[in-house]
């Protein structure tokens, strides 16, 4: 069984067929899907009860920190009282596209930081040719709140408590062992798939498989042989088998380790053991 990570199911993209994705998810052993939020609009349809498999995380992606005032911040940090919200994401910088003027995205970004501080929930972090501003205010942030989440360390672990993700991770092995050591993990999309996946790759074969997390990034980033179409979680197995082989470890137990962190970082699923 597999936990796509990060799939955004309130896309308009399966707006025909979402009910059909789940269940092909399902049928491909895709047993939890986290839907991240975009906005409080989005935020609000990923707490649909209807799919008791599919969990959710609420907050303004950096594309639409333009949106957020202090009232929809306050929506967002109520909505995060939800029984279904795990985390609060997808939130971060995006200096590619600047939807957003990069001081707003800062602000929303530091803001909902102390969201997920003040609630003792993760966050699941969105970076784009802005890695390194990300992780400054992120270490900014825990040397602000240094007990965020640490009652979930116990006295075997070797790592700091787990605060979130970094989402479709883009840098290399090294910066990816620094976000590591930060208490985060770094979850790979269908791009470690492709022939030119350079840097996914790298991380994917260097960073032990007990700090990754497996997603989709659906409808996004479909992993070969679907590159170019639309992606979903069914696609899980597909990026399992090659950071598997990346690995040189069996599907099985690449499932094992990644439901296991997603356990410890989102409470869903079952304890087991890496």
């Amino acid at each position: 069984m597999f936990i796509d990570s990060h799939a955004h199911l309130t896309s308009k993209q399966f707006d025909d067929d979402r009910d059909e994705a789940v269940q092909r998810a399902l049928d491909a052993g895709v047993e939890y899907i986290i839907n991240p939020g975009t906005d409080v609009e989005d935020s609000k349809r990923a707490l649909s009860e209807k799919h008791t498999n599919v969990y959710a995380c609420v907050g303004f992606h950096p594309h639409d920190a333009k949106k957020a005032d202090d009232r929809s911040l306050q929506e967002i940090e109520e909505l995060s009282n939800h029984h279904k919200v795990v985390a609060i994401g997808e939130i971060g910088l995006d200096f590619h596209y600047d939807f957003s003027p990069r001081d707003m995205q800062e602000a929303v970004f530091k803001a909902q930081i102390q969201i997920a501080q003040r609630r003792n929930l993760p966050i699941v972090i969105h970076t784009r040719e802005s890695i390194q501003e990300t992780v400054a205010l992120v270490e900014e942030a825990i040397a602000q709140q240094p007990l965020w989440r640490n009652q979930f360390v116990t006295q075997h672990s070797r790592y700091p408590a787990p605060k979130g993700v970094f989402h479709c991770f883009s840098g290399d092995a090294a910066l990816a062992w620094k976000v590591v050591n930060m208490g985060f993990y770094v979850s790979l999309p269908g791009v470690v798939t492709f022939k030119n996946a350079g840097l996914a790759a790298e991380v994917a074969s260097n960073v032990s498989v007990e700090h990754l997390l497996l997603e989709t990034d659906s409808p996004y980033l479909a992993p070969a042989p679907h590159r170019g179409k639309r992606n979903e979680p069914a696609n899980i197995p597909l990026i399992a088998s090659k950071i598997a082989e990346l690995q040189n470890l069996t599907v099985e137990d690449t499932a094992r380790a990644t439901n296991y962190s997603a356990f410890k970082l989102f409470g869903i699923g079952e304890v087991g053991s890496p």
